[in-house]
């Protein structure tokens, strides 16, 4: 077992009977999804969305120069939102391990107002009632604060997880050999607990990146921004947004794969410890 992953030590391998029901339930799932695959296609087909006028146009190089730029700007977005996000929630999650109740307070407060606002909310008070106060934002900076700001309060909290998972002896420890605890917690407890959360930071990267759809609202040139654009001039509606669909998913897909690679190796790490995953 010390080779294991974290999930071997959690759930109990399945058994020849149970294999054998996942790999029938597989199958239909897969002959039911062929099916509606199927009938989709044949529905384009009878309603004239399979006609090559609505397809042509992505055999030119500039349609998908155009689409490229917007996907840049999206993950421009999503990574500066990201980043901002992560050193916020850090602030915060520093102000709710503070002994003071009163900065403890402020932190929860903001933390749960972030968590309990829409991200949409957010991206209309910059969009609309920033500007009133004087305060003049590019549509690149519209859409990555929001974003930005939705996100921080989840970001914190996972932080502070992965904080709170680190054995509390190991501050003892430290303690009693004469570290601060400001010291104790930059070079000791948060190094650990980050380690922890990789994987769950990367999950919160994907709703960060799909927040950023929200751009066209501000007039971001963003994915989707350049997506509405290629609707109106050739009047393909469902065939662009199913093109960008396959961008998104294969986005997050890689971005899961990476998260769960990075929690395979850490469920490793925990494993090879002396002890197990108990250390």
């Amino acid at each position: 077992m010390r080779n294991g992953t974290i999930r071997d030590f959690l759930y109990e391998a399945p058994g020849p009977k149970t294999r054998r029901r996942i790999r029938i339930a597989t199958a239909i799932a897969l002959a039911a999804l062929l099916v509606l695959i199927a009938l989709i296609i044949r529905q384009f087909a009878a309603t004239g969305q399979l006609s090559a006028r609505y397809w042509s146009f992505f055999l030119r190089a500039t349609t998908w120069t155009f689409l490229g730029q917007g996907l840049l700007t999206t993950v421009e977005v999503a990574l500066t939102a990201a980043l901002i996000s992560f050193a916020v929630a850090f602030l915060l999650l520093r102000l709710r391990l503070r002994r003071s109740r009163v900065l403890r307070a402020i932190s929860t407060a903001i933390i749960e107002f972030t968590r309990g606002v829409p991200t949409l909310l957010f991206i209309y008070f910059f969009f609309l009632v920033v500007p009133q106060l004087g305060w003049k934002l590019s549509a690149f900076w519209k859409i990555t604060l929001p974003v930005a700001i939705s996100a921080c309060g989840v970001v914190s909290e996972v932080l502070r997880s992965g904080v709170n998972s680190v054995p509390k002896g190991q501050t003892e420890a430290a303690l009693c050999l004469g570290l601060t605890e400001t010291r104790t917690f930059y070079r000791i407890i948060f190094p650990q607990g980050i380690r922890y959360v990789v994987p769950t930071l990367i999950a919160e990267l994907v709703i960060v990146l799909k927040d950023t759809t929200f751009a066209y609202i501000v007039s971001c040139a963003d994915l989707m921004q350049n997506a509405k654009v290629l609707i109106s001039n050739y009047d393909a509606m469902l065939s662009v947004y199913l093109v960008v669909a396959v961008i998104y998913i294969l986005i997050n897909y890689l971005l899961n794969r990476l998260s769960d690679r990075i929690a395979t190796r850490s469920g490793r790490r925990a494993a090879s410890l002396p002890g197990g995953i108990a250390q």
